[in-house]
């Protein structure tokens, strides 16, 4: 099956709240724009984002973390797409040892998980599969 990554450093602009935690909608949205790249490999069409079925955030993300979303089809319908979404921090600010500091992450971290349902018409279908 189709499988993408999107790496990116979330900035001051992405941050909501009071330290700069960045929301969780920010993370759902980068999901969003994994599942659109898989579409377009996979059907040649941007689809729709239907539901997701489940959403976990497992750990804070913050302006200046460094962080990969990894997102994969997992089942294929006559025109649904069932995908599995991940997002692991792999790089955090450190403020505390100087305004531009940062530490690579021994381990990444799973900062937020999720499944969700995605729909390409059959008339938007423009790549077949056998």
């Amino acid at each position: 099956m189709e499988s993408t990554t999107l790496k990116l450093r979330l900035g001051h602009h992405d941050a909501h709240y009071a330290g700069n935690l960045v929301d969780g909608a920010r993370i759902l949205n980068l999901f969003g724009d994994a599942a659109t790249e898989l579409l377009i490999r996979y059907d040649g069409d941007e689809g729709l984002f239907r539901a997701y079925s489940s959403v976990e955030f497992l750990a804070p993300v913050y302006a200046g973390d460094f962080i990969e979303i990894h997102a994969k089809i997992t089942k294929v319908g006559n025109s649904s797409r069932q995908m599995s979404f991940e997002a692991w921090k792999v790089i955090t600010a450190n403020p505390n040892a100087g305004e531009s500091a940062a530490d690579l992450l021994s381990e990444p971290q799973l900062v937020c998980r999720a499944q969700g349902t995605c729909v390409t018409p059959k008339d938007k279908q423009r790549i077949h599969h056998d």
